[in-house]
């Protein structure tokens, strides 16, 4: 067997980005917030920074997002942020009585150096209303890192925050699940399904599941409307086991086992008949019990799956882009099934992606992707892809985030037997597809008004998924 080389690391040296692929970190931080229950973000920034953020979230989810900001202006940019903080505690408090706030800082902030810890302790000091309001800081300058940064930052700071250290009762039934951002609410509830089949009783933080699975409140509500319980964040030092799922949940989990003593499993993925035999093999071992027979057949059927598509795959080119974690756990679902990555893109700094089964990771932008997607059979990126996809005459297969054209991406399972078959099919037939599309016959010249007609109204042929 001949082992491939370790993928080149190399980083854009353009002077701009063209066509941004990278979402800031302080986004990543308030979507993990958002699987906190009663939860209510604030965003320690301008109008601006909260706004875009709020209208990513909206249009991917397609879900009502509470989502607060500080408000800074010019003033407060040179003074000082102390009192729009105090005074933004203070009117949450008093009008939504969340049960948690996230403060998260973003780049204009950062930049200035404003001592967030301090003025937290002053603002307490000088209101001892708030001695019952549970506030967890987050440090997310703009300029580091992207989603999954803010998203494992935020992690941490809820288990740094709200998780007492020392050792607790241990459950032997009780397992601590920290999820990566690249898992949708569909995931986490197949995660949910699949641990509870062992018998065992499962805490995921955080729980996007709870609060943005598309699900109507009886009444309206100014927080988030599920997610963790935060009385099962304080005990998490009583679970047997925690598994982590994703590289930018290292962190957290060391963390957590730091506090609390409770061992850490990490999977870098749960995507894949390997990774999720793993995954089967870690809980048979903390629960004592057998895999149960309806995951023995999802096994047999993704094995069948694997085989009828491989045919699809075999020889194919494709191009990636996206978050770190997810560019892995994709990358290697379909370099297994034979693909070729010709162009992979991503948009931090991420050294573990040197495993992919491909020539060069390039950290940079959609610009970049579409240079090297040329004469490439299909194109794996979030939505703001369509337009790269198009002038690099590739079709585009939606994934990550954001997708803002699509319907229902919250409920997409990739994780577990059933995700990953249901995911190799939707790849396969996308690939199927566009060829399909390449090889059809040249439009008559009477139907090309209509084809134009189609394309003004945003149906594009080499829009598949």
């Amino acid at each position: 067997m001949t082992l491939s080389p370790p993928a080149t690391l190399v980083r854009s040296r353009k002077a701009l980005t063209v066509s941004p692929l990278k979402t800031s970190a302080p986004l990543g931080a308030a979507m993990a917030f958002m699987g906190i229950d009663g939860c209510l973000p604030l965003f320690h920034g301008a109008q601006g920074c909260t706004a875009f953020s709020l209208v990513m979230m909206v249009r991917h989810f397609r879900e009502a997002i509470p989502l607060q900001t500080t408000a800074m202006n010019e003033v407060t940019t040179i003074l000082g942020g102390l009192e729009n903080i105090e005074q933004a505690l203070l009117n949450i408090t008093k009008r939504t009585h969340p049960k948690v706030i996230g403060l998260i800082t973003t780049g204009l902030t950062e930049t200035r150096g404003e001592d967030m810890v301090g003025d937290l302790k002053t603002i307490r000091q000088r209101n001892p209303v708030l001695d019952d309001t549970v506030v967890v800081l987050t440090s997310t300058p703009d300029f580091s890192g992207g989603l999954e940064t803010g998203w494992g930052k935020a992690v941490s700071a809820m288990i740094a925050t709200l998780v007492p250290a020392g050792p607790q009762p241990r459950d032997a039934e009780r397992v601590t699940v920290l999820a990566g951002c690249h898992l949708t609410p569909g995931d986490i509830e197949e995660l949910r399904d699949i641990i509870e089949a062992f018998g065992l009783r499962p805490t995921i933080l955080p729980d996007l599941s709870g609060s943005l699975d598309g699900h109507l409140p009886e009444t309206w509500v100014p927080t988030t409307l599920g997610g963790t319980p935060l009385e099962e964040i304080q005990t998490l030092g009583r679970a047997a086991r925690t598994i982590a799922i994703g590289e930018h949940m290292r962190i957290s989990g060391a963390l957590l086992e730091e506090r609390t003593g409770v061992p850490t499993a990490f999977l870098d993925r749960v995507t894949g008949l390997e990774a999720v035999d793993t995954l089967m093999s870690l809980l048979a071992e903390i629960s004592g019990r057998p895999v149960p027979m309806r995951l023995r057949r999802q096994r047999s059927q993704l094995i069948d799956a694997l085989m009828d598509s491989h045919f699809s795959f075999g020889g194919t080119r494709l191009a990636l882009a996206g978050e770190p974690d997810l560019v892995w756990t994709l990358g290697t679902l379909v370099s297994g099934l034979g693909a070729r990555l010709q162009a992979v893109v991503t948009s931090v700094d991420a050294p573990f992606l040197a495993g992919l089964d491909t020539e060069e990771v390039v950290v940079g932008d959609l610009e970049d992707l579409a240079e090297r997607a040329g004469g490439c059979d299909l194109m794996i990126a979030n939505a703001n892809a369509r337009l790269p996809a198009e002038r690099a005459g590739v079709a585009l297969f939606r994934a990550g985030f954001p997708i803002l054209d699509r319907l229902g991406v919250a409920h997409r399972v990739a994780l577990g037997y059933r995700g990953t078959r249901d995911t190799v099919f939707a790849l396969g037939n996308a690939l199927i597809e566009a060829a399909q599309t390449a090889h059809a016959p040249t439009a008559h010249p009477a139907n090309t008004n209509r084809a134009e007609e189609g394309a003004d109204h945003g149906r594009s042929p080499l829009a598949l998924g």
